[in-house]
């Protein structure tokens, strides 16, 4: 911890921030990654995909659906998704 007076990041801290902040800038917003490699017509057959499901959103759509059904309203609503015990 930085006492009285010091600064909370030093100038390393500031540098690797910024350099996380470039990287950030400059990747795809959707996939995470370069635009310089995902925005080039010519790697595109490079690229392959593969189709997932997140079993905790997929449990967490499903009561959202439920709750809908039976007249709950979810606007502002928060699921929490927990793992079973056993």
């Amino acid at each position: 911890m930085p006492g009285p007076g010091e600064a909370l990041w030093t100038a390393e801290d500031r540098a690797w921030a910024l350099a996380l902040l470039e990287v950030e800038a400059q990747a795809c917003s959707g996939c995470g990654h370069p635009l310089a490699e995902t925005l080039d017509p010519e790697l595109e057959d490079r690229w392959a995909a593969e189709a997932l499901r997140c079993h905790a959103c997929a449990t967490a759509a499903r009561h959202v659906d439920r709750w809908q059904n039976a007249g709950g309203d979810s606007r502002g609503a928060q699921v929490r998704v927990s793992r079973r015990k056993g």
